[in-house]
């Protein structure tokens, strides 16, 4: 895996979405995972998924900043 800045998470936090990812291969795929594993997908999910779900959180932001700076220019005095 590329080693570039990214998503920081804490020990806990890790820890609990580890623990998620085995719930759900245990419930959804009934399959049994590691810890190991389970943090190998957590960390691809990272690195290669998650810019994605963060550059549209960053637009969606964008987007609405954008129309509220619209709306605040329509209530200057004419």
């Amino acid at each position: 895996m590329r080693n570039k800045p990214g998503i920081k998470l804490t020990k806990e936090k890790r820890a609990e979405m580890i623990s998620a990812i085995k719930s759900y291969y245990s419930a959804e795929r009934e399959e049994e995972i590691g810890d190991l594993a389970a943090g190998l997908l957590l960390d691809f999910i990272i690195e290669e998924l998650a810019p994605e779900f963060y550059n549209q959180g960053v637009q969606d932001s964008y987007n609405f900043m954008e129309k509220q700076l619209e709306d605040l220019l329509a209530i200057q005095k004419q």
